[in-house]
């Protein structure tokens, strides 16, 4: 039972205490990493040094007078070997080590006769006593809702579900590099604000005690990146938490990371250009040069990426039924019934203007807004469109968007005077986009859930 063993290691604790050995001392010392004891073994074994590991240890195999144990660090592991005639309180450390501590040890590389490159001990010194042992010891985590609860663990027993978190960090250092060299400026605008705006979503609402008044997380950043077009910024982004009220599914969790970025005289079609040049650079530093496979879908990326219009799109995935949607029902259609149809790349355009609040008219049908969807592999990836400046039009349709939500529309955009008064003091044409980095990463990590990418996902509490 767990109690038992968490019990016998409180036991072994004491042990060590009662040697005068300090079971989490602060100093390490460490001047090699596992795999570089392994990958340049041939040369260091030459140096005849003395090379200090540290890890975690992951398997222990006592043979009497000699114990072998793996030694795991971030980089990887390396075969660690304590010899009683070499190494110092050797019974001490035999009889209360377990997998789970963190080590620290000192030696020599050596060949065994099996010829298997490992480190021989002179010294060994306990950082951090594991009082728990790893799930693949005595239970295993038994379900997919157990990996993400209990996250740290699955990182420990599972090599890919933290290879994913680590594409992800690459991923986004692209994006920010790419961005920077091509002239955008990084900023940071309110994640607690009096209104929500920027998108359609239902909030999530706090209480800001020093002022005696309520806040919501952010939706979007949208309306404060448009106040720094306002204020003379030609060319920026932010990547960061945007937070939804929302159900979760594969797609979706309450809090997520969004790039966004806005680029003054710049409009919709020579974004679309932009776009896909942009994602290509970021795909091919990530190692995607023609394709990418997701849920056994081939994804052709190096070819051309389709076009279609909102309406075709309908039409095509949902037959003559198109003609008689609203407007409302026509999204909801094209979440469930369009977007899963779209494998390789596709770019959505001209959607209606009643679902696109704060998107420039289109000059041929007063109806519909200059806007694209990006969708690939049925996922929405990036929304753009013209941004709206003309601040009679924005005030008009904020002020529709505000009687909507006053008519039980909870996700309906809010009517924000402090961003209209911005506009009136006049932005430059402009063009603005949004990435979602989560269902980014899941494509690029052939990950069937945004949960996989997500490092701490929501869930219930137990």
């Amino acid at each position: 039972m767990l109690e038992d063993i968490i019990k016998k290691r409180l036991e072994k604790l004491a042990i060590l205490k009662s040697h005068k050995i300090n079971p989490y001392p602060a100093d390490v010392k460490r001047t090699l990493t596992a795999l570089s004891a392994v990958a340049d073994f041939d040369r260091l074994f030459k140096t005849k040094k003395k090379f200090w590991l540290a890890g975690r240890l992951r398997s222990l195999r006592d043979q009497g007078g000699v114990i072998f144990a793996d030694l795991e660090d971030e980089s990887g592991r390396v075969q660690i070997i304590l010899k009683k005639k070499f190494t110092k309180n050797f019974e001490i450390f035999k009889n209360n080590l377990d997998v789970g501590d963190f080590v620290e040890t000192s030696g020599r590389l050596i060949k065994t006769k099996s010829g298997q490159k490992s480190l021989e001990a002179k010294s060994l010194k306990i950082l951090t006593k594991s009082l728990r042992p790893l799930p693949s010891e005595w239970f295993g985590l038994k379900d997919v809702e157990e990996r993400f609860r209990q996250r740290y663990l699955d990182f420990i027993l599972n090599p890919e579900a933290k290879k994913k978190i680590e594409t992800r960090s690459r991923l986004i250092a692209e994006i920010r590099k790419i961005l920077w060299q091509e002239g955008f400026l990084e900023v940071e605008t309110p994640m607690l604000q009096h209104l929500p705006g920027g998108a359609k979503a239902k909030p999530f609402k706090t209480h800001y005690n020093a002022l005696k008044e309520d806040l919501y997380l952010r939706i979007a950043p949208e309306l404060f990146l448009k106040r720094m077009l306002v204020a003379g910024f030609e060319k920026i982004f932010e990547i960061g938490r945007n937070f939804r009220n929302e159900g979760v599914d594969k797609d979706h969790n309450p809090e997520f990371t969004m790039m966004e970025f806005y680029w003054a005289y710049q409009d919709y079609a020579g974004l679309m250009k932009f776009v896909r040049d942009f994602l290509l650079k970021v795909f091919r530093s990530l190692g995607f040069k023609n394709s990418i496979v997701y849920e056994g879908k081939k994804i052709n990326i190096a070819g051309r990426w389709e076009q279609i219009t909102f309406d075709k799109a309908l039409r095509k995935f949902y037959g003559a039924k198109a003609d008689s949607l609203n407007n409302a029902e026509a999204d909801e259609v094209f979440k469930k019934s369009v977007r899963p149809n779209l494998i390789n790349p596709t770019f959505v355009v001209n959607h209606p203007k009643a679902i696109s609040p704060l998107a420039k008219t289109n000059k041929k049908d007063p109806d519909l807004v200059d806007r694209f969807q990006l969708v690939i592999a049925g996922v929405e990836l990036v929304n753009a469109f013209s941004e709206l400046n003309d601040p009679i039009d924005q005030r008009n349709r904020l002020e529709e968007q505000e009687r909507l939500f006053r008519a039980g529309d909870l996700e309906a955009s809010r009517f924000d005077e402090d961003f209209i008064e911005a506009l009136e003091y006049g932005m430059p044409p402009a063009a603005g986009m949004g990435i979602g980095i989560d269902r980014l990463a899941a494509l690029l990590t052939n990950s069937h859930s945004i949960k996989e990418v997500i490092a701490f996902p929501a869930l219930k509490s137990k």
